[in-house]
């Protein structure tokens, strides 16, 4: 692909595109929200597929656990929003090396997908979770690269003090590989960025009580979810994840700003290689989370 459509594709698509989203859902609890407001915005997102990520933390045995755990959180949230999208299995372990795919039906699906797609008409990756699915489906098929946009929650804001950001230490071989490979590349980075985009128990309350089946889930399972760290204190959950979503829904550019700049490759000991001259890439460095948070509310409680 030439620079001048790779910077092209990095701009906020206009009208409907189709779109999959890779999900840890079974991580935690913004996930969820994520999926719902992908789901909810048919005016602008076609979703095609929905991909189960791999996750190894408190709520997981393993990688396979955590990646079996989403599939069943996934089927579950489509059941409460009454919705019929292809949902698929993705990898069981993490990449052993930058050359190696991990085979899984998802990364197969993604690799199989993208031929019918171009680089002017791209399909739009939404990846929340370690990106082990999108790396071992560009190592199965090059044209994921060419053919796709990432769309990627993950690592710290440049000036934050490490990368040691769960989606991206999980499987630092898997974002070396997607951000090597030449894909256009849009990086929403956690702490220092995305961390602002947090909502609260009175806002839950209020917004999404008792307006329906998904709203009651989603806000039941925050304030669960808070209040066990909590412990009777004031508190704000961050739902980082619907920054990723809302990219491709900023066509007023409310939302976020960013930039384009040149990519940042990780390294194995959770930095940023100083060394590295990569390809354009685009950057999100600011969140305007009362625009965001009004879109998401809203499109939820329809």
């Amino acid at each position: 692909m030439i620079n001048e459509q790779r910077i092209k594709n990095l701009s906020v698509p206009k009208g409907i595109i189709d779109v999959v989203l890779d999900t840890d859902a079974y991580n935690e609890i913004d996930d969820q929200f994520a999926i719902s407001y992908m789901l909810k915005s048919k005016e602008k997102l076609n979703t095609k597929a929905i991909y189960a990520a791999p996750f190894f933390n408190k709520n997981s045995e393993g990688p396979k656990d955590g990646m079996e755990k989403s599939y069943n959180e996934i089927i579950k949230l489509l059941t409460l929003l009454r919705e019929n999208t292809d949902v698929l299995k993705g990898s069981e372990q993490y990449l052993d090396n930058e050359n190696t795919p991990v085979i899984s039906p998802a990364a197969y699906d993604l690799a199989k997908r993208v031929e019918h797609y171009s680089p002017e008409k791209p399909l739009y990756v939404v990846a929340i979770g370690a990106i082990t699915n999108i790396a071992s489906a560009i190592l199965l098929n090059p044209k994921v690269a060419d053919n796709t946009v990432v769309v990627w929650l993950g690592g710290h804001a440049l000036h934050y003090h490490n990368t040691k950001e769960f989606n991206m230490y999980q499987d630092i071989a898997a974002a070396r590989v997607v951000i090597q490979s030449g894909v256009p590349f849009v990086q929403l980075p956690c702490r220092g960025v995305v961390s602002s985009f947090t909502i609260s128990k009175p806002e839950l309350e209020y917004w999404l009580k008792g307006k329906n089946e998904i709203c009651n889930y989603l806000a039941e399972n925050t304030i669960k979810e808070a209040e066990i760290y909590a412990n009777g204190t004031p508190w704000t959950r961050v739902i980082w994840d619907v920054t990723a979503v809302g990219w491709l829904l900023d066509d007023s550019g409310n939302f976020m700003e960013s930039r384009i700049i040149p990519a940042s490759l990780p390294t194995y000991d959770y930095f940023y290689a100083t060394n590295y001259n990569g390809y354009p890439m685009r950057y999100v460095y600011n969140i305007n989370r009362d625009a965001l948070m009004t879109d998401l509310l809203t499109k939820l409680n329809r």
